[in-house]
């Protein structure tokens, strides 16, 4: 992209994301964007974005194929999300072999051998909600929505329940784009300290746990496929804030859109749609991801309007403004409908760097409502939709707060 070239700069805020989503998709298959000052195209067309997910054209090693890396290194507020070294970032042979030692934990055996502790979790959470007053508001975010993701990562990796608070609140500023470059960086060295803290732990006491797994690969690997500390700690780090925040945000999501389109609510409990259908439709509605950075082209990249995006480039894949994108879902893509007959997303990515923890989300997104409808039939929200404020990110999409009443407060007698 020339210096020349007119940008869309992304409100760091996500403000009014939705209005951001139609103007990127207004300027064709791609659009010039600027990513808190580092320049990108944003890829919103779902065909697209699909070929150039699949591509071996494209890259996330922004060590290998983004001259813009060093620079970077000095002062994007950023930089955590493109150097680590984990398989988020990771390209070619060295993706699968990363991959390769994570995805045992995500086979589906044992994500279904995960259920019954997802519905423990759940029902205990909703106990606690039970013991609210009558009409009292609840932050449904902060005691339901966050709770259980946490604590379902925080079992597989083996957090000791005290520190898993202190892991969700720094992971949450990972994911906040309105932090300065200093502020970003003090809570990521906060981050590592506290996954530094973990495998100390864990390798003096190991369990039966991903982390202590992880541990041994690195500790007892001899044939030079094993994990670098930094690789260990990165892999970690990824574990536990894409099993946490996301899946936060579907919840928070799925319960706000059912709330906010009580017909569609109506079409569950009459049978015409299922509490994974609501799922699968938040996830392409109102998914987890706005835009997730970044990718690099491998070489030049020819794009169906002549436009060439050049060797070394950096590619946002906007998967949000993908996901409503009106040739694919019509022109009632805007409109959240459970009955919706094809409920194609790219929420969870596409091609090798899939989401392996996709199956685990999904199980636990429908425990929530599938629970949380039945205990509380009655539950609204406490405020106008519109009073409710998006999280301050570019990257993630979900609410502040999650103010809801459970129960309508008891009448006032006569």
């Amino acid at each position: 992209m020339t210096s020349s070239t007119p940008r869309i700069v992304l409100d760091p805020t996500g403000a009014d994301r939705h209005a951001e989503h139609r103007l990127l998709r207004a300027q064709g298959s791609t659009a010039q964007v600027d990513v808190l000052g580092v320049p990108a195209w944003s890829v919103t067309d779902p065909g697209l974005l699909r070929s150039l997910l699949a591509s071996p054209d494209v890259s996330k090693d922004a060590r290998a194929h983004w001259p813009g890396f060093q620079d970077a290194l000095s002062g994007w507020p950023l930089i955590l999300w493109v150097a680590v070294e984990n398989m988020f970032t990771a390209y070619g042979p060295e993706h699968r072999r990363l991959r390769r030692m994570v995805a045992p934990a995500f086979s589906a055996r044992r994500v279904q051998a995960l259920k019954p502790t997802v519905d423990d979790i759940v029902g205990r959470l909703l106990d606690d909600l039970a013991e609210r007053p009558a009409g009292e508001t609840v932050d449904l975010r902060a005691a339901l929505a966050l709770p259980l993701p946490i604590a379902v990562i925080s079992h597989l990796m083996g957090v000791p329940p005290e520190q898993r608070p202190g892991f969700g609140a720094t992971v949450d500023g990972v994911f906040d784009t309105t932090l300065t470059a200093e502020q970003a960086a003090a809570n990521t060295a906060h981050l590592y300290a506290l996954l530094d803290g973990l495998i100390a732990a864990k390798r003096a006491e190991p369990g039966d746990d991903m982390t202590s797994l992880l541990i041994s690969v690195r500790d007892d690997e001899g044939d030079g496929s094993r994990l670098t500390d930094a690789e260990l700690r990165d892999t970690l780090l990824l574990m536990l804030s894409a099993g946490y925040e996301t899946t936060a945000n579907v919840i928070d999501q799925s319960v706000t859109s059912l709330l906010t389109h009580p017909e569609q609510l109506a079409h569950i409990r009459a049978g015409r749609g299922t509490w994974e259908d609501a799922v699968e439709e938040t996830l392409r509605h109102e998914g987890a991801v706005s835009h997730l950075p970044l990718r690099y082209a491998v070489t030049d990249i020819p794009l169906p309007d002549g436009r060439i995006i050049a060797k070394g480039e950096a590619i946002l894949a906007s998967y949000a403004a993908a996901n409503r994108h009106p040739d694919w879902h019509g022109p009632d893509a805007d409109t959240f409908d459970v009955t919706r007959v094809t409920k194609e997303h790219l929420s969870f990515g596409y091609g090798v760097h899939f989401c392996l923890g996709a199956p685990l989300a999904r199980i636990e997104v429908a425990a929530v409502l599938r629970a949380l409808f039945a205990r509380f039939p009655e539950i609204g929200l406490a405020v106008p939709v519109d009073e409710l404020r998006p999280l301050p990110s570019l990257i993630t999409n979900g609410h502040q707060t999650l103010p809801v009443r459970l129960r309508p407060a008891p009448a006032a007698s006569a």
